[in-house]
C-alpha cells in the first residue's frame, strides 16, 4: 500500500540518464555476469592486467577462464582462434582504444566483449557487447550499463543502496581522507553482491547529471596535462572524450604516489593484484607500477592540474 503524507524523502530529480536506453545494473562484475549467462558463454578469455574482482567472479559462478597479455599500446596479444562458445574480454585502458580498433578487433576474434570502464563517454558500437561503470566516473553508490542484443529471461531484482552512501555524501560536506575507511567497505560489498539492477538512488541521481559539462571539464584537464607531460610520457596517448585519468608513465612511481599522496593529491593503484601475480618482467608489472592516473575529472580544475604538473616537475 502506497503511504500518503509524512516527511520528505529524495526527490525525483531530472530523469536524464547518458545511457538511458542500455540495460542497467548494479555493477560493472554482474554486467559481465549478466552477458555470460545470457549468452551462454563457456569460456572467457581475460587479460592479466585486470581487477581480480573479475577473475573472482568468475571462479565464485564456475565459469572457464584464461589469461592473455598486452602490448605496450594496451592491445590484446592472442594467439590462436577463439572457439565458438568462447568470449575474448578487452579492456579499453584509459580509452585508448579507437572505435577504428575495437572495429579491427570484431573482425579479428569476432566474439568480443567491450569494457569500457575507463571510458564511460565512448559510444557502444553496434553489434559488440559493452560494459559501462559509473562508480569510476560520479558519485553514485553503484551502477553499470550494459549494452548488448541478448536478454536475460526473468526479472531482476532492483538494488537497494540507501546505506552506501556514507562516503559520498561525507565526502560531499568533508574530507575524503576521513570517509576513506567507508569508501573500502562499500568497495568491498560488491565483492559478492548478487546480480541486480542498479538501484533507484543510483539512477535518480545519474538522471541529474551535466553530462556535457562533465565531458568539457575532463577534455580540458586532460589535455593540459598532455600538453605539459607529452614530452616526458613514455606513452604515447590519444585524447579520448571525457577521459577517465591521465595515465602518466613516470620511472620510481610508487615513490612519486607516495609523494602526491603527501601533497593531497590520490593517485590509486588499480589492480594491485598484479603485483602480487605478474612477473616483474611484464608490461603488465611494470604499468601497473609505474602508469599513475592522474585525476582530471569533473571536481578539478586548470589550477588544480597545475598544482599536479609542479608537483612532478620538481619532484
Amino acid at each position: 500500500m502506497k503511504e500518503i503524507g509524512g516527511y520528505f524523502e529524495l526527490d525525483q530529480l531530472v530523469k536524464n540518464e547518458y545511457y538511458k536506453n542500455l540495460i542497467s545494473l548494479n555493477s560493472g562484475r554482474n554486467a559481465l555476469l549478466y552477458l555470460l549467462k545470457a549468452k551462454n558463454i563457456k569460456r572467457l578469455h581475460i587479460p592479466y592486467f585486470l581487477c581480480n574482482s573479475v577473475s573472482d567472479m568468475l571462479k565464485r559462478n564456475n565459469f572457464d577462464f584464461n589469461y592473455y597479455c598486452i602490448d605496450n599500446e594496451f592491445n590484446p596479444i592472442i594467439s590462436g582462434n577463439i572457439q565458438k562458445y568462447e568470449y575474448l574480454y578487452i579492456v579499453n585502458y584509459y580509452g585508448q582504444l579507437t572505435d577504428k580498433k575495437i572495429n579491427l578487433l570484431k573482425s579479428s576474434f569476432e566474439r568480443i566483449i567491450i569494457d569500457n570502464t575507463h571510458a564511460f563517454f565512448q559510444k557502444p558500437i553496434k553489434g559488440i557487447d559493452t560494459i559501462y561503470s559509473c562508480r569510476k566516473f560520479f558519485g553514485v553508490p553503484d551502477g553499470a550499463y550494459l549494452a548488448t542484443d541478448c536478454v536475460l529471461d526473468g526479472d531482476l531484482e532492483i538494488d537497494v543502496s540507501k546505506d552506501r552512501m556514507t562516503h559520498i555524501l561525507g565526502r560531499f560536506e568533508g574530507k575524503a581522507s576521513d570517509y576513506y575507511s567507508d569508501f573500502k567497505e562499500n568497495d568491498m560489498c560488491f565483492k559478492n553482491a548478487p546480480l541486480k539492477k542498479m538501484s533507484k538512488l543510483a539512477k535518480n541521481i545519474l538522471g541529474a547529471i551535466d553530462y556535457e559539462n562533465v565531458i568539457q571539464t575532463r577534455n580540458e584537464n586532460y589535455k593540459y596535462l598532455e600538453n605539459n607531460f607529452k614530452k616526458y610520457n613514455k606513452l604515447k596517448l590519444i585524447i579520448p572524450n571525457g577521459p577517465f585519468a591521465y595515465p602518466m608513465y613516470i620511472e620510481d612511481g610508487m615513490n612519486v604516489k607516495k609523494m602526491l599522496l603527501e601533497n593531497k593529491v590520490y593517485i590509486p593503484t588499480l589492480w594491485p593484484n598484479v603485483l602480487r601475480n605478474a612477473p616483474k618482467s611484464s608490461v603488465e608489472y611494470d604499468y601497473s607500477t609505474n602508469v599513475l592516473p592522474l585525476p582530471c575529472d569533473q571536481r578539478n580544475n586548470v589550477e588544480d592540474m597545475k598544482k599536479i604538473v609542479n608537483l612532478l616537475k620538481n619532484y
